[in-house]
Formats: structure tokens, C-alpha cells, sequence
């Protein structure tokens, strides 16, 4: 009988992983090796092209490969959304599409058994009558579609998956860059108990909360959790930023090696909203050879911070 590995004290605190392909072997196959080689405690996938509207069937055989090697493993999985979904668009074609997409991703992710599926939280493409912003417009349209999408999330069971709001770097007509905008979007939604949030630490950066400040993460926590409300936040994405506070733009560095740093990132550990909630990392792999090297390097070091932090408790 095989023997299922109780995970660490800092594992259950605060998982750290990656996105992992799943290209080639699929799911359980590609993904779960890859995790394996880089050392992840946690996984993020896509089920679905990211670049496009294409809603595939899953394999089943897969899919319950996977969500068996998750559980023995203790392995907590997670799906991003593909980047096309855009519920602010001024198209009803994108915005059919993308009810489509999101629907189709928090199935897949029921599924396989993830915890929660990853929505970026969208812009307000098209100018208003006026000329001017479409801002109220784009957020009226995202309660309208996305909130029956929430009812449907509700049969699905207890089990159901969250949706996780990702503010984005503040690109464009940002409908949610600001950490502060979480209030109106969550709102939006009726305030879903299956709504939560998936902070980007580079998007955070960009869209000019400074985190390498002394007191910067701490600060961007306490707006976010004032913002969405407390234990809303369960996941993050740990990327370094290759540009300064504020430049509203999203490219991601490894961990140490931006304009953030390490060290603020020891600090995330250390705050009571974070306690529990995993970290995975998106950053550059290629430059590293494209193996899962630069995945690896930037797990290792986020180890080492999570060794170095003070437990957080939760108030």
C-alpha cells in the first residue's frame, strides 16, 4: 500500500508552485511531472488555449488521473481562464464568448478537481455616447453576464470551485488595476461567497501599490482585504516586475531579479491575510533554457523566504 506524503508545516502554511504545461501528456502526464521537477507543492494549468475560444472536452481518464494525484499528493490545483475573456468589451460577440469560455473553464476545473478557477478582471473596451468612459457600462455588463454564471457555480456543489478576480497591471481601461477597485467589482457580484481574489504581485507593482517600499506589502494587503473583505484573497501569483512602481506594465521577472526584490516577499508571508494561501509562480523560464531551471530557482527561493517569516496569524 502506497503511503500518502503529509506535507510540512510551511507547505500547509503557504504552498509554492507554478503554472505547469500540460501539452504532450496532458494533465496528469505533462503537468504533475513537471510540478515534480521543479518542485511545486502547488499547480496551476490551462484546460483550454489561453490566446483563444476554443472550449475542449476534457479526457476523462485524465482528468481522474490527475485529481487522484493531486489529493495523494497534496497537491492543491488551479486553472487560469484564458486572456481573451473580456466581460467590460463593448462587442456582444466577445462577451458572449466569453460566458462561454469562463463557463467552460469553471467546469473543466470542477472537474479536475481545482480550488478555484483565475478570471483577469477585464477592461472597458469602446468609448461611452459621450466619447467618454464606459467604465459604469463595462461594470453593469460584468454583473449581468457574470453573476448567472455564480448561480451555476452554486449546483455545482460544495465543491464547486472559486472564482478568483485577478486585478490586472492598469493597461488600457483597466476596469480593476487598483487594489481599492476590488470593492466595486466584488459588489458587482453581490458580494458571491465563491467570489475571491487572485493577487499579481507584478500587477499590484504596476499598477503603482510599491511594494519594495518598506511597509509596501503590508499596506497593499490591508487595501486589499479592506477592499474585498477579509478571506477573500486565495491565491497569489509571485512574480518580480521588470519595471518601476506605477509603469502599468505587465512583464514578469524571477523572484529577486526586478524591480521588486526578494525580501518583500517575506513580507507577504509574515501578513494574517495570506496565511493558508498558496503562491505560484509565472515567471520567465526561458531565459533559463525553457526546462522548468528558472521555475525551480524561483521556488527554492521562495522557500528559503517562507522559512525566514514570521507565522502570521489570523486575527
Amino acid at each position: 500500500m502506497s503511503t500518502v506524503p503529509v506535507p510540512s508545516v510551511a507547505a500547509r502554511r503557504n504552498p509554492i508552485g507554478a503554472h505547469v504545461p500540460v501539452a504532450g501528456r496532458g494533465l496528469a502526464g505533462t503537468g504533475l511531472a513537471y510540478a515534480a521537477k521543479v518542485g511545486a507543492e502547488t499547480v496551476q494549468v490551462f484546460v483550454a488555449n489561453p490566446r483563444g475560444w476554443a472550449t475542449p472536452a476534457g479526457n476523462p481518464a485524465q482528468d481522474e488521473a490527475f485529481r487522484a494525484a493531486c489529493a495523494e499528493q497534496g497537491i492543491p490545483a488551479w486553472v487560469h481562464a484564458p486572456y481573451l475573456i473580456n466581460f467590460g468589451s463593448d462587442n456582444p460577440a466577445t462577451r458572449e464568448r466569453s460566458a462561454d469560455s469562463l463557463r467552460h473553464s469553471l467546469h473543466r476545473g470542477h472537474a479536475i478537481g481545482a480550488l478555484g478557477v483565475v478570471l483577469h478582471t477585464g477592461s472597458a473596451v469602446g468609448a461611452g455616447p459621450d466619447g467618454g468612459s464606459r467604465r459604469a457600462e463595462a461594470m453593469a455588463q460584468v454583473r449581468a453576464d457574470v453573476r448567472p454564471l455564480l448561480d451555476e457555480l452554486d449546483a455545482l456543489g460544495d465543491d464547486a470551485p472559486w472564482l478568483l478576480l485577478e486585478p490586472t497591471a492598469g493597461q488600457g481601461s483597466s476596469l480593476c488595476s487598483r487594489l481599492e477597485q476590488l470593492a466595486e467589482y466584488v459588489a458587482a457580484l453581490d458580494g458571491h461567497p465563491k467570489v475571491g481574489v487572485c493577487l499579481d504581485t507584478c500587477h499590484a507593482f504596476a499598477a503603482g501599490h510599491d511594494l519594495a517600499a518598506p511597509g509596501g506589502v503590508t499596506a497593499a494587503l490591508d487595501a486589499l482585504a479592506s477592499a474585498a473583505g477579509p478571506g477573500r484573497l486565495r491565491l497569489i501569483h509571485a512574480n518580480d516586475s521588470e519595471d518601476v512602481v506605477g509603469a502599468r506594465r505587465d512583464r514578469h521577472a524571477n523572484i529577486g531579479a526586478g524591480m521588486i526584490g526578494a525580501e518583500p516577499f517575506r513580507e507577504l508571508f509574515e501578513h494574517p491575510e495570506t496565511a493558508g494561501v498558496p503562491l505560484l509562480v509565472e515567471t520567465p523560464d526561458r531565459k533559463h533554457g525553457g526546462d522548468g531551471t528558472g521555475h525551480a530557482m524561483d521556488i527554492a527561493v521562495l522557500r528559503e523566504l517562507r522559512g525566514r517569516a514570521a507565522v502570521p496569524v489570523k486575527p
